[in-house]
């Protein structure tokens, strides 16, 4: 069913009242979850939407926990009017400008690295700026991560990876947030421990967090809160829509995050950022 066929139908799902939305001068949308369907697509109508976003002056940020190569594969044909926050906040880009970079410490790599060979069934991912390094004896999990990381090394063993790292993602077939995040849960004193998705859990620097990254670029661009719009739909989204007085949650979204947001839209595969956009942008 295409967008034009269900517009009507959804369209006042979550959102009938009329909001004020003139002041906004930034929008941050999360990817996978949120801007993406879940055959991991942008639609057509969000590629339109956002010259209209263009036109008004209206600043687009891209905010995943993917790879920085991953999240301009996906907005090619926009890459260079648009600010990406990757890595869940670890990396930050504006066309060729590096805005933001929060490395995870080699003494706090190898310290988790420590504690994942204690955990079964995991596939850990060290994500470094334009690549991501993992283990090749995985070839069912090698094929899933090219969906996520489009440049990848494939290594023996992951502390002879020297080179710095944003973060450490661990992914599970089943369920991160039962097989993966009890384990590394006990880190969040010292480090970011965030369940990313349903499969992810990703381990950083206390600041390379989508709220720290979002933050630096609102202090950039002279955005205050008031005039921010945040999708999202997990728990790595949480801070950044915490700096957003118009914070919507998917309608897919994870439980914690229905509760943190403050307004609702509806799902990412029946155009949810799209319809609050063309709200937005009165079209």
């Amino acid at each position: 069913m295409s967008y034009y066929q269900t517009k009507n139908k959804y369209l006042c799902a979550f959102n009938c009242t009329a909001m004020d939305f003139s002041q906004v001068k930034m929008v941050v949308s999360d990817m996978d979850g949120t801007l993406l369907n879940s055959n991991h697509e942008v639609s057509s109508r969000f590629f339109e939407l956002f010259q209209e976003l263009k036109r008004q002056e209206i600043t687009f940020v891209a905010a995943s926990g993917r790879q920085y190569n991953s999240i301009v594969d996906k907005l090619d044909a926009i890459k260079n009017d648009i600010v990406v926050i990757a890595e869940n906040g670890g990396f930050v880009m504006e066309r060729e400008n590096e805005l933001v970079a929060t490395p995870l410490s080699q003494d706090h790599k190898n310290q988790v690295l420590s504690i994942l060979k204690t955990i079964p069934g995991i596939h850990p991912v060290l994500c470094a700026k334009h690549s991501a390094h993992l283990l090749g004896n995985d070839t069912k999990f090698v094929e899933k991560l090219k969906e996520y990381y489009t440049e990848y090394e494939l290594l023996d063993n992951l502390k002879d990876f020297e080179g710095e790292i944003l973060k450490i993602a661990i992914y599970h077939f089943e369920s991160s947030e039962r097989f993966v995040y009890p384990f590394v849960k006990q880190l969040e004193n010292e480090l970011k421990v965030k369940v990313s998705g349903e499969n992810w859990v990703d381990i950083s620097s206390p600041n390379a967090h989508k709220g720290y990254a979002l933050q630096k670029v609102q202090e950039l661009y002279n955005v205050s809160p008031s005039e921010t719009m945040v999708f999202g739909d997990y728990n790595n989204d949480l801070e950044m829509l915490a700096l957003a007085d118009f914070s919507f949650a998917m309608a897919n979204a994870h439980p914690n995050v229905q509760k943190a947001a403050k307004y609702k839209t509806t799902s990412n595969d029946n155009f949810g950022v799209e319809r609050i956009l063309e709200q937005l942008l009165g079209v």
